[in-house]
């Protein structure tokens, strides 16, 4: 996960924090970190909650991150087959990520694993929103 934070060039949270961060992560029954690569070269965070709209636990697909020497082997989405059937085990209906819109390579993973930015009724793209409190 500190390999995602520099991917994006960032520098917070520092890496005692961000180590912290994951190990409370770990310690939650509604998140699940899976590993991939020997030594690890991939890793993908998912979180679960209820919805209301599909009357089961949603997936969050938090995060997912593959160093630069694996990306290409199909490590990626090997972690997103993996992450589908976790989520299928936990009884979810839906997974929902967000993704950088000028990541193509993302995205075209996302799409050729049936990843939709369009929605149903009433139309137009999904588009995630934040406010830092």
């Amino acid at each position: 996960m500190i390999g995602f934070r520099d991917w994006w060039s960032r520098t917070d949270p520092p890496d005692a924090a961000f180590e912290a961060g994951v190990r409370r992560v770990l310690a939650d029954p509604n998140s699940d970190f899976l590993i991939a690569g020997e030594p690890p070269a991939g890793v993908c965070q998912l979180r679960y909650r209820f919805s209301i709209w599909t009357e089961s636990d949603d997936c969050w697909l938090e995060d997912i991150f593959v160093e630069a020497e694996a990306r290409g082997s199909g490590m990626g989405r090997a972690l997103i087959e993996a992450a589908f059937e976790r989520a299928r085990e936990r009884g979810c209906r839906r997974m929902q990520l967000d993704v950088n819109e000028t990541n193509p390579a993302a995205l075209a993973l996302y799409d050729s694993l049936g990843f939709s930015a369009s929605s149903d009724p009433p139309g137009g793209r999904n588009l995630l929103m934040r406010r830092r409190l």
